[in-house]
Order: C-alpha cells, then structure tokens, then sequence
C-alpha cells in the first residue's frame, strides 16, 4: 500500500495553512490582550478534547456521547490532589490525572465497546451520566473509612492554585499558554503518526468493515478497547489543563452538553485527521462568542438562543459538505473520461486506474455499477476499441449520474 493510497495524507496545501497556524499560535500572546490569550488558550485545550474524539468517531467509527466523563474526571483528579496552601506538583499530578481517566475508560470501555450502533451511543451515554449524578449529588464522599473525597457537588471545586512545574511558573499567563500549546502539539504530532502505524491502520478498517478485519484475524475487541482507552486518556490530559486554566471544575464538564459539543467541533471541522478537530474546536468557540453577542431583534434575546444558531449552522454546513462531495468526484469523473477518447488505450490505463479510486469515492451505486459494467482494464483489446468504448463510457456515466442524481447534477 503506497502512502499516497492513504487518507491519512494531508493535502499540501492544509500542511502549510497547519504550519501558518502554528506560527500564528505562538505570536499570538505577543500581539493580543492577556484576555484573548486566555481564551486561544481554551481552545487549544477544547481541541486537545476534540482530537481525544476523533480517534474514536473518526479513525475508529465509534459515537460516544458519553466523552466528557473522561474530560471532566481530568479536570476532578487535579482539584482533589490541590490544595489551598501549596501547589501540587505538575509532574506526578498531570500523570495521576491523565491515568485515572484512561483507567476510568478502560473498565467503561470493557463493558461499552461490546455493544454497536445506537446501543454503543446510548451505553456510553448512560456510564457518563452514571459519573456526573455521582458527583452532583455528593459534596463530600467517603470511600469506606480510607479517606474522603471533596467533590463540591453541584457547586463545584475550586484549584485556587495552578501546577508547580519547578523550573517554569505556571501562574505566568503567557508560560501557561505556551505549555498549553505545547501540549497540543504533542497530542496532535502523536496522533498523526499513530495514524500510520500497523495499530492506527487496524482502527481504520475496523471502522471500514469490521467483519471483515475479524475475518483476517484482527481481533476488533482489543482493538476498540484501546482506542477507547487511549481516548480517555487524552481527554483526561485536556480537563487537567482546563482545571488548571480556569482554576474551577463542576459536573457540567461531564455532562451531555459537553459531550455534544466536542461532537459538533468534529464534524464542524471534518473527521477523521485531527486537524479537522483543532479547526472545529476554534471554530465552535469562536461561532459561539459570536452568536452569544448577536442583537437584541425587539423582545427577542437572540444571542440567549445561540443554540439555535449553532444548530442551524451545522446543518446547513453539512448538507452543503453533503452536496459537494457529490458533485465534485461525478464532475471530475466525466472530465476525466472525456480527456480518455485521445490516444491508444494501453497509454489509458493509469488514468483509468485513477478513475476507479474516484468512482470509489463517489459513493453512487447506481454510477459504479455502470462504470464496472463498461470499464474492465484488464478486457481483452476486441472488447474494448479505443474511441467507441470511451464514448460509451461517458454515455454510462451521464445516464446513470442523471438517473441517480436528476435533481442536482447537472454534466
């Protein structure tokens, strides 16, 4: 397989925009306002998050609505090791945190990753809400007579202060924004390479056909058990560095709410390459500052339903996500045969191969069946005459592309 075969390759020209958002991160604390800086800082954290989600909804094809309890068990591991006297140390704490969660996933996912479809969304639902009644209804909870733990309940818990990194100061906005960023491109650069490894390769086909990658020995259990661990773990890693930032946890950090919106930063920003994930989480949090501030229409509070906005946003963005990737693989698909009818058709060959991968990704059955019908590389030569069998080509590919799609395609 050649690693232009892969979807995990990033388009030249997303690499430099990465690169020009990288460079635009680090200036960023030196051109704006210690209020700006902190709030870039929480999006670098809600996309930490959301990345966390992406290696489950869109390497590994698994919904979970129930991610925040791992976020929020971050954010609780730090404020019950603080203290109001001395800060706790960032070096054995920011571990402790980032294990509790992925321990935490790791027993959920045992019971949860055994189930498919709806059933997975509703179970992992059900264990995070399981999480955030434990905490909402305790203050304080006693675990047998070993000690107690100090969960605030709905009031919350407050880390008064921040980490203590020894030979860099937290407290410091701007030192606590660059190891924020840090983090982040941490958590990105391993992600992307985990990506390429025999593992990340494994989580995609399960997520393709997973009878499939059973059938040739995988075993999709231990598989979807990882993924879903490791997630909890990164999550876990961004509620610390939330805890830490806004010096407060409450159980909303564990709720549906918090769930669905690191859903929405996914698809808002694309599954499935964890750039997507960063791009969403700015975008989300930007989208709703912005819908938060909209006027006033009479009596109306319109920014009090920024919901509403946001909801309306999201389905107008996917179905025109929809819509175009439709077009665009059918329209290059007849552009493509129709530069086919000049030269001899053994030089056809290698474009007609790359037109197969198109028809792939065109996702028409009705388009494919007709393409597979009348394109056969391998056909002997009698069967397939240069000129005629192009334009018989084209002529499958406009009936079935018409037939299927009357109403919004137009060759």
């Amino acid at each position: 397989m050649t690693a232009k075969a892969n979807l995990e390759v990033l388009p030249r020209g997303l690499q430099i925009v990465l690169a020009l958002g990288l460079v635009a991160l680090a200036a960023f604390p030196f051109v704006g306002t210690d209020f700006y800086a902190q709030m870039v800082a929480r999006m670098m954290i809600l996309a930490i998050f959301a990345m966390s989600l992406d290696l489950l909804l869109g390497v590994t094809g698994l919904v979970s609505l129930g991610h925040a309890a791992f976020f929020g068990l971050g954010g609780y591991a730090l404020a019950l090791v603080s203290s109001d006297s001395a800060a706790v140390s960032l070096w054995w704490s920011l571990p402790m945190a980032v294990l509790a969660s992925a321990l935490a996933a790791l027993v959920i996912g045992f019971f949860v990753v055994r189930t498919h479809g709806i059933y997975f969304i509703m179970v992992t639902m059900a264990f995070a809400q399981m999480l955030f009644y434990l905490v909402f209804d305790n203050k304080d909870l006693a675990v047998g007579s070993l000690f107690t733990l100090r969960l605030g309940g709905s009031d919350g818990v407050y880390v008064n202060l921040k980490p203590d990194a020894g030979f860099f100061d937290l407290e410091n906005k701007r030192v606590f924004y660059y190891f924020t960023l840090a983090c982040l491109v941490a958590v990105y650069a391993f992600l992307r390479r985990l990506l390429w490894s025999p593992f990340g390769r494994a989580l995609a086909g399960i997520r393709v056909n997973e009878h499939r990658m059973r059938a040739m020995g995988y075993g999709s259990f231990n598989y979807k058990l990882a993924a879903f661990t490791l997630a909890g773990a990164l999550a876990g890693l961004a509620g610390y560095l939330w805890g830490a930032q806004t010096g407060f946890v409450n159980p909303e950090l564990m709720g549906f709410h918090m769930s669905a919106h690191a859903i929405m930063m996914v698809i808002l920003g694309g599954l499935g390459n964890f750039a997507g994930a960063i791009v969403g989480a700015f975008a989300f949090e930007y989208l709703l500052h912005v819908f938060k501030d909209l006027p006033a229409i009479g009596s109306f509070n319109t920014g009090k339903h920024w919901q509403l906005w946001m909801g309306l946003f999201i389905v107008l963005l996917v179905v025109f996500a929809v819509v175009s990737r439709t077009l665009r693989p059918l329209r290059a698909i007849v552009q493509g045969l129709e530069r086919l009818q000049q030269g001899d058709y053994g030089a056809r060959l290698p474009a007609l191969t790359e037109l197969f991968e198109l028809v792939k990704r065109a996702g028409d059955p009705t388009l494919r069946l007709a393409l597979e019908t009348k394109l056969n590389p391998n056909a002997p030569d009698d069967t397939a005459a240069p000129d005629p069998f192009a334009r018989a080509l084209i002529a499958a590919v406009r009936e079935a592309g018409l037939a299927s799609r009357t109403s919004i395609l137009s060759f």
